[in-house]
C-alpha cells in the first residue's frame, strides 16, 4: 500500500495487511557473519532525513542480490546484516544484551503444491486444484496430514462473538467436521452498518481470528471463500501467499489452537460447491448477515492428504538501541517489518519479490529516524528502541516473539511506531492514522501534522482490517500504545483522484509481487520525507519527556494498559 494502506487500498479499491496476504518466506538460515554483509555502493550519508539516504538504503534492501528477503535465506542473511552495519554506523548499541540480534524459532512447512482437496457431493466426485481452485495448509507441524470424507458445514463468518450477541457455530459439535466460511464481518456484504462496527472491520473479519475459533470449537479443516471486496486482495494474493513454505512459530511459543488443516477455496469453486447443495451463494452472503443464522450443511464430504516439507529453523529479528541521557529504563520503539515473499524458484520471468515498498521503505525509515535521533540535540531522555522484525508476511510472528520476550518491559515502553509500506506518491495534504482514534499518541501527531499544514483521519478502506495486518497489533493487544500512520491520499499534485490512482494501481500490479521495485523514475520521495519527519517528531517528543499516553477511552486495549501501568505512580497520560 503507498501506506500498507494506500498501497494495499488496491487491495481494496481496484483487487490489505500487508499479512494472509499475511504470506510466507524461505530457505536455510546460516548463522549471520561480517563477511557476508552486502557492500553498498558507495555513499555518504547526512545526520538529516533526506530522500538520498533513504533511496540508498532501499536500493540496497530491495535488490535483486537481496533476493525478496525471504526468511531463513541468503537474502536474510544479507538483510539483517546490512541492518546491523547501518545501526552500527549511526552509532546504536546493540539492543538485545550484546547482540543486535533476537533469534525466533520458527517451523517451516511447504505445502506439497499438487496436492487436491476431493469434494464428494450428491454421489459426484471434484477435485479442486491446488492455486486454481484452493489453497491449503498444516500449522502442526507435521509432514502428512489426512482428512477423510469430513462432513461440510457452511457457517456464515464463522464468528462467535458474545457482545455482539452472536455465535455461528451454536449448538453442534463440530469436532472432526469441515467447516466452510465468509470473509470479512457479518453484515460486510449486505452494507449493514447496525451489525458489527459497519464497513470497518473487526478482528473477527480477519482470517486468521476465523481459522483460530475453529479450531477452538474442533474443526478438522477449515476453508474461508475468498472474494476480492471482503478480503480486500484478489485470488492472486492468496494464491501467492499460501504457496512455497510457509512459516509459524513453533507450538511451544505460540499458544494460540492450530487446525490440522486450513485454507481458502476461490469464488468458482465456492458457487460450484454451494449450488451442488442447491444453494445460492450469493443469497448464502444475504443468510449469513441475519442474526440467527444456523449453520448449513453443504450436502458433501471433503478428503485431503495434505503432504509437506517441514523443517525447524529460526529468523532473526534485528535491535538496536540509542540509549537515554537520562531515563534509560524507560523507551520510545520504532519498528518495521524487513522480511517479504523471497525468490520464487521455478517461475518464469522475474521469480524475486524484491519488497520495496513493502517493506524495505520502513526499514529505511526507521534508520532514517535513527540518524536524527543519534544526532539532535539535547539527546532524547528516554531510551529509543529500533527493531526491524522478521516474519511479518507469514502472520506477525517476529513482533509476536518479540512482545513475548522484550528487550525492555512492555510497561516501559511509553509508546510504538509502526512504519509499514510508506507512500512514494508525493506530498499529501492529509496524514492517513490505520486505526484513526485508538491512543493519545494521536495527540502528539497532530500539531505535528498541523505545522505541516496536513489534517488527520482515519483510513479510507476501514473494511480492509488494516489495522490487524502489521506489526503494531501484536503490541496493541499487549497493551502499549501504538500509532501506525503515515502518507495520506490527498496529494498536493492532483487530489485525492491522483493518491487513489496511485494507490489502485501499486495493489493491482505491485503488491506482493515481482514488480514492487524501487523505481527512481516515479516515485516523489518529497512526500516521503515529510512523512518521516511526522514519525521523527512524535518519537522525539515522547522521548524527550515524561509523558504515559494511553489509549483512548473505549478502545479495546485500554484495559491491558491500565493494568500493566498501575504500578506507575504517576502515570502522566496527558
Amino acid at each position: 500500500m503507498p501506506r500498507k494502506l494506500l498501497l494495499c487500498l488496491a487491495a481494496a479499491a481496484a483487487l490489505s495487511a500487508c499479512k494472509g496476504e499475511d504470506a510466507p518466506a524461505p530457505a536455510p538460515a546460516p548463522a549471520p557473519s561480517a563477511d557476508s554483509t552486502a557492500k553498498p555502493a558507495p555513499h555518504t550519508f547526512s545526520a538529516a532525513i533526506n530522500a538520498a539516504d533513504f533511496a540508498e538504503m532501499v536500493k540496497t534492501l530491495a535488490s535483486d542480490e537481496f533476493e525478496g528477503r525471504s526468511p531463513g535465506s541468503k537474502g536474510e542473511e544479507l538483510t539483517v546484516n546490512y541492518i546491523r552495519d547501518q545501526m552500527q554506523r549511526i552509532g546504536l548499541q546493540p539492543g538485545n544484551g550484546d547482540s543486535w540480534f533476537q533469534d525466533v524459532p520458527m517451523t517451516e512447512t511447504t505445502a506439497d503444491e499438487s496436492t487436491v482437496l476431493t469434494l464428494n457431493q450428491g454421489g459426484k466426485t471434484t477435485e479442486l486444484k491446488f492455486g486454481t481452485d484452493m489453497v491449503v495448509g498444516t500449522r502442526t507441524g507435521q509432514t502428512e496430514v489426512k482428512v477423510d470424507a469430513s462432513d461440510l458445514v457452511f457457517v456464515g463468518y464463522g464468528v462467535d462473538a458474545p457482545e455482539q450477541k452472536w455465535n455461528d457455530y451454536a449448538g453442534q459439535d463440530w469436532k472432526g467436521k469441515t467447516v466452510v466460511m465468509f470473509v470479512n464481518d457479518p453484515g460486510f456484504h449486505v452494507d449493514d452498518e447496525k451489525l458489527f462496527d459497519g464497513k470497518r472491520m473487526t478482528y473477527y473479519g480477519r482470517w486468521t481470528y476465523k481459522f483460530e475459533e475453529a479450531a477452538r470449537k474442533g474443526a478438522a479443516a477449515a476453508l474461508i471463500v475468498h472474494d476480492t471486496a471482503g478480503a480486500s486482495y484478489g485470488w492472486d494474493v492468496v494464491k501467492n501467499s499460501w504457496a512455497g513454505p510457509q512459516y509459524d512459530l513453533p507450538a511451544k511459543d505460540d499458544a494460540e489452537p492450530r487446525l490440522p488443516v486450513q485454507g481458502w477455496l476461490s469464488a468458482d469453486a465456492a458457487r460450484a460447491l454451494f449450488a451442488g447443495a442447491g444453494l445460492d451463494l450469493d443469497q448464502a452472503y444475504k443468510d449469513a448477515s441475519k442474526r440467527g443464522f444456523k449453520p448449513v450443511p453443504l450436502k458433501a464430504t471433503a478428503s485431503v492428504d495434505l503432504k509437506s516439507k517441514v523443517a525447524q529453523k529460526q529468523s532473526r529479528n534485528v535491535v538496536g538501541v540509542l540509549p537515554g541521557s537520562k531515563r534509560a529504563d524507560e523507551a520510545v520503539l520504532y519498528m518495521a517489518h524487513w522480511d517479504h515473499l523471497g525468490k520464487h524458484e521455478g517461475e518464469q520471468g522475474d521469480n524475486i519479490y524484491n519488497g520495496a515498498v513493502d517493506n524495505a521503505t520502513g526499514v529505511a525509515g526507521i534508520l532514517e529516524v535513527a540518524e536524527a535521533m543519534a544526532h539532535q540535540e539535547p539527546k532524547p531522555e528516554r531510551s529509543v528502541v529500533f527493531l526491524a522484525v522478521t516474519l511479518e508476511e507469514s502472520g506477525l510472528l517476529g513482533s509476536k516473539y518479540y512482545v513475548a520476550h522484550p528487550t525492555f518491559p512492555l510497561d516501559k515502553i511509553a509508546g510504538v511506531i509502526n512504519i509499514d509500506a510508506m507512500s512514494v506518491a508525493g506530498r499529501a495534504k492529509d496524514v492517513t492514522v490505520t486505526g484513526f482514534g485508538s491512543s493519545e499518541l494521536e495527540d502528539i501527531l497532530k500539531p505535528l501534522a498541523a505545522a505541516q499544514d496536513r489534517t488527520l483521519h482515519g483510513e479510507t478502506s476501514v473494511q480492509s482490517g488494516f489495522y490487524f495486518r502489521s506489526d503494531h497489533f501484536n503490541f496493541a493487544k499487549a497493551g502499549v500504545p501504538a500509532l501506525y500512520a503515515d502518507g495520506g491520499e490527498d496529494l498536493r499534485d492532483g487530489g485525492v483522484e491522483a493518491g487513489r490512482k496511485a494507490a489502485a494501481d501499486y495493489g493491482s500490479n505491485r503488491y506482493h509481487g515481482p514488480k514492487d521495485e524501487y523505481d527512481a523514475a516515479t516515485w516523489k520521495l518529497d512526500g516521503t520525507v515529510e512523512d518521516l519527519q511526522l514519525m521523527y517528531g512524535v518519537g522525539k517528543e515522547l522521548a524527550g519527556g515524561d509523558r504515559w499516553p494511553n489509549w483512548y477511552e473505549g478502545n479495546p486495549f485500554k484495559a491491558a494498559r491500565d493494568t500493566m501501568m498501575k504500578a506507575k505512580a504517576p502515570a502522566t497520560t496527558k
